[in-house]
């Protein structure tokens, strides 16, 4: 009965760790974005407390849920490099314009794998102003044809934007 009683004390003891570890990471990731925030509005909204009841499916909100949303448009969501040689290093630009009323704020834009890098328009882009999303592509690994992606976490309603491209890799 002590050993039944001791297993479950310890298994409750280490759940309580690894919540405690979660919740953690949650407050670092919602104090990163409150820094971020704090940069282009002025003012610091303390959201500590809100990172341990926010479900763990917004997180990947999260970082542009503090923003008062706006619209967007894009030039286009998809490229087609076409045929590039492998081990080719490209890029290709998608220009983002602020369709809406309030300033645009891109708070992160992750590929889909390591092949991708992306680099974007970090100062907030004011209504009716343009911004750029650009992702590098390192076709090293590859052959043939290739289908890629890179989500944009703005402060859009339907965040992330889904842009992609294609490439058909000749060796």
């Amino acid at each position: 009965m002590k050993k039944t009683l001791s297993i479950i004390a310890l298994s409750v003891i280490g759940f309580g760790l690894v919540s405690c570890k979660k919740e953690n990471k949650e407050t670092a990731n919602t104090e990163t974005a409150v820094s971020s925030d704090s940069a282009s509005t002025g003012t610091v909204t303390p959201a500590a407390g809100d990172s341990a009841v926010a479900p763990v499916s917004s997180e990947a909100a999260a970082p542009a849920s503090n923003q008062p949303m706006t619209t967007v448009a894009l030039s286009e969501s998809n490229f087609d490099f076409g045929k590039i040689k492998k081990g080719d290093k490209v890029e290709h630009v998608y220009e983002i314009t602020n369709t809406g009323s309030n300033p645009l704020v891109i708070s992160e834009v992750k590929p889909g794998c390591g092949c991708t890098a992306p680099d974007f328009t970090k100062e907030p882009i004011m209504p009716g102003k343009k911004g750029k999303i650009t992702l590098h592509f390192d076709s090293t690994n590859f052959d043939g044809n290739v289908n890629k992606y890179a989500d944009v976490f703005a402060n859009v309603e339907k965040a992330p934007i889904k842009l992609t491209f294609t490439a058909n890799i000749q060796p």
